[in-house]
């Protein structure tokens, strides 16, 4: 997963749970800037991911949701799956060079494991 698929799947994410977050506040969750949260934004509308919805009872005209389509749910599955196979292979090659470090320094791999 790249840098920008990743910034993708937490806006997709983050969106999914709660559509009616500004672009502020989203801009804080991502701890990142106004401008690039924006910038995002009108990338995941411009590929389909994401629509806009106006509040229906909110004073401000300009309030927004940002609604996941079923593209947009599409996609964010997938970055999960290809996140969750990355995570695996990055986990089973962790697990191999401890069971190797463990075979190298037994002793010491088990006072440390055992504290």
């Amino acid at each position: 997963m790249d840098l920008q698929e990743e910034i993708n799947h937490r806006v997709l994410s983050i969106l999914a749970e709660e559509p009616e977050l500004s672009q502020r506040e989203l801009a804080v969750r991502l701890n990142t800037s106004l401008g690039k949260t924006n910038f995002v934004l009108k990338g995941l509308l411009e590929k389909g991911w994401l629509k806009t919805r106006n509040f229906k009872n909110s004073r401000n005209k300009w309030a927004y949701a940002y609604v996941l389509t079923p593209e947009g749910l599409m996609e964010k599955s997938r970055i999960t799956a290809r996140y969750i196979r990355r995570k695996l292979h990055e986990y089973r090659m962790i697990e191999d060079e401890l069971k190797t470090l463990k075979e190298e320094h037994g002793q010491l791999f088990d006072e440390i494991e055992n504290g």
